[in-house]
């Protein structure tokens, strides 16, 4: 199976990057499965349903969001109606939506996807992601009733994210890092199996902070007091990801390739 994903998509300038280049995307790396954290997408902040569908007719088949995930109040309300569209599943027991979604493919295959997130440094209080995520993987076999597991694993700590990896590690196709948005250069794959990368980085302008306007966050980090609301940079963005390419006999990765395409940023893109 032939699965993009395209990392934390932060505001105006992120979202038009990916309007602007996924489909050229689509066409040279034919996905089968098109995979967008979006929980940045609205000015910084979590995501709208307008903006959900947008994504949607791109031709992204699920969304991830992460800690930002009710950062639009109306998602609330939205997000119990589309499967597609994913809070982390370790979540506490009520909130509102689902974790994971599976998507069947026109020749029957059918791959799982997963939202989860990290405890260290980040909030809401959540549950533990190991203990969530073990016991869906409880439902599922890898290589049999699906032919893909995909982890989006949004989190803080790049020791939280590895050892999450390690312990799933031939359990699961692909563990992909998201939240920091910074993209790491250690795409590989682990030796059970399990393709893994700590961070993917965002879609977003990296002549900013974190994505954020740099003016904005250089006044937070010099005085003791807030400054102006924190929002989106607006210069031309760079789109971050990850191209992984599994078996569909046993589930694992066959290989993993960053993509980062546009901006300011080198680009790389992984081979057909």
């Amino acid at each position: 199976m032939r699965i993009l994903f395209l990392g934390d998509i932060m505001g105006r300038s992120g979202r038009n990057c990916v309007k602007r280049h996924l489909p050229s995307l689509r066409k040279r790396l034919r996905p089968d499965i098109v995979i967008i954290n979006v929980e940045n997408a609205a000015a910084g902040f979590g995501v709208t349903g307008k903006l959900a569908q947008e994504f949607f007719s791109l031709g992204a088949t699920c969304l991830t969001t992460g800690n930002h995930a009710w950062g639009q109040k109306e998602l609330v309300d939205y997000i119990d109606g589309e499967p597609r569209l994913l809070r982390p599943l370790n979540f506490l027991a009520g909130t509102p939506g689902r974790g994971s979604y599976i998507h069947k493919l026109s020749d029957g295959r059918k791959a799982l996807i997963v939202c989860a997130m990290a405890r260290l440094f980040v909030e809401p209080i959540i549950d533990d992601p190991f203990a969530s995520v073990a016991r869906l993987l409880e439902q599922y076999h890898l290589g049999k009733s699906v032919q893909a597991i995909f982890v989006d694993f949004h989190g803080e700590a790049t020791s939280e994210k590895m050892a999450f990896a390690h312990y799933f590690d031939g359990k699961i196709s692909a563990v992909v890092g998201t939240h920091t948005h910074i993209p790491t250069a250690d795409e590989h794959i682990l030796p059970e199996g399990t393709a893994y990368i700590t961070d993917v980085g965002m879609c977003g302008d990296y002549d900013s902070v974190i994505g954020v306007k740099k003016e904005l966050a250089i006044w937070r980090f010099t005085r003791s007091i807030p400054g102006e609301r924190l929002v989106p940079a607006e210069g031309e963005a760079t789109i971050c990801g990850v191209f992984v390419v599994t078996d569909d006999s046993t589930g694992l990765a066959e290989s993993i390739g960053r993509i980062q395409l546009g901006g300011i940023l080198r680009e790389e893109l992984p081979e057909k």
